[in-house]
């Protein structure tokens, strides 16, 4: 039987375009059936693969979610609705790929969108979140490469020579992974660190001194460390760029540590004792108020004061540099994306 060259684009999910059943001459006739609207479907779910990794919506994200699954349901319907070719074999193993993705997109990444929203409380929390979130994508990715492996079977049964487009779907999300693989892992990284500044100006915002010094302590440990990992770290295709930057955050947190947060406990230690002193001079009727008593509370006024002037320069400078370091690692990190995440 002479061979039929068949250029495909192996796409994620199928619809079939009637939604009576119809009979096919051939297995060719079959494929390009089931393959006529495949890239709609097959933009959706990279949209929605791309949503999950970038959106700052969980409502987009969700949204995203929930019209893919209309059209899951709708390939669904449409392909059962139609005959096989040469038996319900291979038609069958296609429900059985729409569906498994279809329990994917309605527990996986449903609970996924849920510890989105709670990921950033604490480090577990956000581990929990992206293990989840990789181990999802991996079932995606394995469940694509099954698919393929049942389409190139029944193609060699029926004498179809499939030529694999270099845009496939199957590759995107083979490479995506690996590309996520890479950034979690330093990201991880990052956020391990970043939340003990998290931590610490909670303490700073609640006045509280010990765990302010304690808090900056722990800060500081981290980024060392940070900075002793980020050496150990392998990059992706050579590319430095979020290493770099994720090294001057870190950078960044031990000056804050060692240099800033010093002048902002000494200004909230000077406050504290101004606040008794002040109460001692209230509580005093002016006509017994002493000379040395009023020497001294003029002198705390007088250090309250710079005191006061030290912490608000550095409060401005501190929020100025971090949100710079911040703003310019997270443009690192979608440029790191953009740059190696397969396009549409």
């Amino acid at each position: 039987m002479k061979n039929i060259s068949l250029k495909l684009t192996i796409a994620f999910l199928f619809v079939i375009t009637s939604m009576s059943a119809q009979n096919f001459k051939s297995a060719t006739d079959y494929l390009d059936f089931v393959g006529k609207e495949q890239k709609a479907i097959t933009k959706n779910m990279w949209r929605y693969t791309k949503a999950v990794a970038h959106s700052k919506s969980d409502r987009s994200i969700d949204g995203k979610r929930k019209n893919l699954l209309k059209s899951v349901d709708r390939a669904i319907l449409k392909i059962k609705k139609a005959n096989g070719f040469d038996g319900d074999d291979y038609k069958n193993k296609i429900l059985e790929h729409l569906t498994f993705n279809k329990n994917l997109l309605n527990q996986d990444y449903a609970k996924i969108i849920d510890m989105k929203a709670v990921a950033e409380q604490s480090y577990d929390a956000m581990e929990a979140y992206i293990l989840a979130q990789e181990l999802a994508d991996k079932k995606m990715e394995e469940s694509q490469r099954d698919y393929e492996k049942n389409l190139h079977e029944f193609a060699t049964k029926h004498n179809i020579n499939i030529v694999e487009n270099e845009t496939d779907l199957g590759k995107k999300m083979k490479i995506s992974n690996q590309v996520f693989e890479h950034y979690n892992d330093l990201f991880l990284t990052y956020f391990k660190v970043y939340i003990n500044e998290v931590y610490l100006w909670e303490a700073i915002t609640a006045n509280d001194v010990s765990a302010i010094q304690q808090n900056a302590n722990a800060l500081n440990t981290a980024a060392k460390d940070g900075l002793e990992i980020l050496k150990t770290k392998s990059t992706y295709k050579n590319d430095t760029s979020i290493l770099n930057a994720t090294k001057k955050v870190f950078e960044f947190f031990i000056d804050e540590s060692e240099n800033q947060i010093p002048v902002i406990t000494e200004f909230l230690i000077l406050n504290e004792d101004f606040e008794k002193i002040q109460a001692s001079i209230d509580q005093t009727p002016e006509r017994k108020r002493t000379e040395a008593q009023i020497d001294n509370y003029n002198k705390k006024v007088k250090e309250i004061n710079e005191a006061a002037d030290n912490y608000n320069k550095v409060n401005v400078e501190l929020n100025e540099q971090r949100q710079k370091m911040i703003n310019s690692l997270n443009a690192t990190n979608s440029k790191f994306l953009s740059k190696h995440i397969p396009k549409d």
